[in-house]
């Protein structure tokens, strides 16, 4: 089997980065899969836990960009990782409302694949944060969508080393997977509330889980599969017709960063020198 070199990880995840970013991928599960845990309107008639779960994603995100900033990312993977949010947050609109065609999702993929799980994960919240403040799609739905999107990229950055057309192929068959992973999870958070009670596909408050999770299997068929397969097939011919190109381009983009060299400064003439005030940067070592 044919390895590729290791590319520098652009975000590294510290104890403390990891253990906040642990603890929102967490809460984002927990999110995710409310309904069948929690019936609505258990904490009160206006205050359901899809909005309740909502407000914590907003606020665990925030202590993971904090974390992450705390010696995890550095000034060059923060102007890349902006770079790629404002193309995400660009490419977004051309594609999510024709058949479930979407143009986002390869672009986590490569990224995630490249510059590592904390990265993908990073760059799924801020493309889809970004995306909602340009279209105005600001609403319960944003964290939800900032976190499958982050799921994406994550997930990428754990996928096995290859080369090759092997790496090709596995991540185009990732990004189909990845395809009917987001609408799967995204469709949880509003089925207990879009579909009539009395239909055999609804959920109901108080069934056993293998009974729900059989009607909420049966809902995302009927309503979303088709949608999927649109943003399923999109990726997959993304990752196969342009990933080589982009996996290039951002792996030099990682190498002539040197996300993950250590710098030093040394006196103008050399360590023998007197200091004078004046320092020159020696570069990575």
């Amino acid at each position: 089997m044919t390895r590729r070199p290791r590319t520098p990880v652009a975000v590294r995840l510290h104890p403390r980065a990891a253990t906040a970013a642990g603890l929102a991928a967490f809460v984002g599960v927990v999110a995710f899969f409310w309904p069948f845990v929690v019936a609505p309107g258990r904490f009160g008639s206006s205050l359901t836990p899809p909005l309740i779960f909502g407000s914590l994603l907003v606020l665990v995100l925030a202590v993971v960009f904090a974390e992450i900033a705390d010696g995890g990312i550095d000034s060059k993977a923060l102007a890349m990782l902006g770079v790629l949010s404002a193309v995400n947050a660009a490419l977004r609109p051309l594609g999510a409302g024709t058949a479930g065609v979407e143009t986002v999702f390869f672009t986590l993929v490569l990224a995630g694949r490249v510059f590592g799980a904390g990265f993908g994960f990073t760059l799924g919240c801020t493309s889809l944060f970004a995306s909602a403040l340009i279209t105005g799609g600001v609403g319960p739905w944003m964290p939800y969508q900032m976190f499958g999107c982050a799921f994406v990229g994550m997930l990428a950055g754990w996928l096995p080393r290859l080369g090759g057309r092997k790496e090709i192929l596995v991540l185009a068959l990732y990004g189909a997977f990845s395809g009917y992973l987001f609408g799967f999870l995204l469709n949880l958070s509003f089925w207990p509330f879009s579909v009539d009670p009395h239909s055999s596909i609804a959920y109901l408050p108080g069934l056993p889980f293998t009974q729900q999770w059989h009607r909420y299997l049966a809902f995302d068929a009927a309503t979303s599969l088709g949608w999927d397969t649109g943003r399923a097939v999109t990726t997959f011919l993304g990752v196969l017709v342009v990933g080589p190109a982009v996996l290039g381009s951002f792996r030099r983009a990682a190498r002539r960063a040197h996300f993950e060299a250590p710098v030093r400064f040394e006196p103008v003439g050399g360590e023998d020198s007197q200091p004078t005030g004046t320092e020159r940067w020696a570069g990575p070592l």
